[in-house]
């Protein structure tokens, strides 16, 4: 369906609608009392969550992010499924799985009593998505929006044979300054380092960047929070079904070498995120389900 089409189906008048985006992508843009949001049907894709009264959005976006058919969007909170990282057999197929650059359904939209408005995408296996990874899914994401943004990645198995699965959230936080941020929540955990072979580690203190990072951390139970003093903010990050996160930034030199990211930009932004990651793997029995969650809360340092 187009934009029209969609709005007809799935408008909720001063809450709901859906517009034609960049690359004409087909985007839902929530409005309710406390906030607005974005989100995109193309990769079932959060882009923008902004409380009334805040000058900065949640989420980085990037400004020369692409948005083309089977290109990944560089922002927001990509959904990584049903694998996290490098393909885990080997096979070639495309890092973090195949959802992320593929469009997803529009399922309902919501007004609830509580002023709240929850959105749901879905997406199932066809022909196409079995040759790349041949199991029978169903998978749903339910946003939603109010003074907080809660996102929920639900995977079913309708198949008859059990599988095993990784997954992200893998969202792109804003940030003032990233010499002036901090996580806390994670002293004491046990993290992988992956820019140094994938050395097991232990995290003394908050999480402080000043180079790239890249780090699965393991045993992860609690919420998390970044300090932003450079937005002079605290943003929460309240996981569910996931005993993992990662931190994740390019800095300079890898910044420099994505086409669809600024040279600059790795000193705005942040990834932290929710997953099922390292040794966090989900196995699904047939007619099971699990669901990866997280809400994310913003307020004043």
């Amino acid at each position: 369906m187009n934009a029209a089409d969609l709005n007809t189906k799935f408008a909720i008048d001063g809450r709901v609608r859906v517009i034609e985006g960049p690359g004409g992508l087909p985007m839902i843009d929530v409005t309710t009392d406390k906030a607005q949001a974005r989100v995109s049907l193309y990769a079932g894709q959060v882009l923008s969550f902004k409380p009334t009264g805040q000058d900065t959005d949640l989420m980085f976006l990037s400004e020369t992010a692409y948005y083309a058919p089977g290109k990944a969007i560089k922002g927001g909170a990509p959904v990584c499924w049903p694998w996290f990282g490098p393909d885990p057999e080997g096979k070639g197929r495309p890092g973090h799985g195949f959802v992320r650059n593929r469009p997803w359904n529009l399922l309902a939209t919501e007004a609830l009593s509580d002023g709240r408005v929850q959105v749901r995408l879905g997406l199932h296996d066809d022909e196409e998505t079995r040759a790349i990874w041949d199991q029978s899914f169903e998978l749903e994401l339910h946003v939603t929006v109010s003074e907080t943004l809660d996102v929920a990645l639900i995977t079913r198995n309708t198949g008859k044979a059990a599988f095993a699965l990784s997954q992200a959230l893998h969202t792109y936080l804003a940030v003032g300054d990233i010499a002036k941020t901090q996580v806390i929540g994670l002293d004491g955990t046990t993290y992988i380092d992956k820019m140094d072979g994938a050395v097991e580690k232990v995290q003394h203190g908050p999480v402080h960047i000043d180079g790239e990072t890249d780090r699965i951390y393991t045993g992860v139970s609690g919420v998390l929070q970044v300090e932003d003093l450079g937005l002079n903010r605290r943003i929460t990050i309240a996981p569910r079904g996931s005993a993992s996160a990662v931190v994740w930034n390019p800095w300079a030199a890898t910044a420099a070498s994505m086409g669809d990211l600024g040279d600059d930009d790795y000193k705005v932004m942040l990834c932290v995120e929710t997953t099922n990651a390292g040794p966090d793997i989900i196995d699904v029995a047939p007619g099971g389900e699990h669901a990866l969650g997280v809400a994310y809360a913003l307020s004043r340092l």
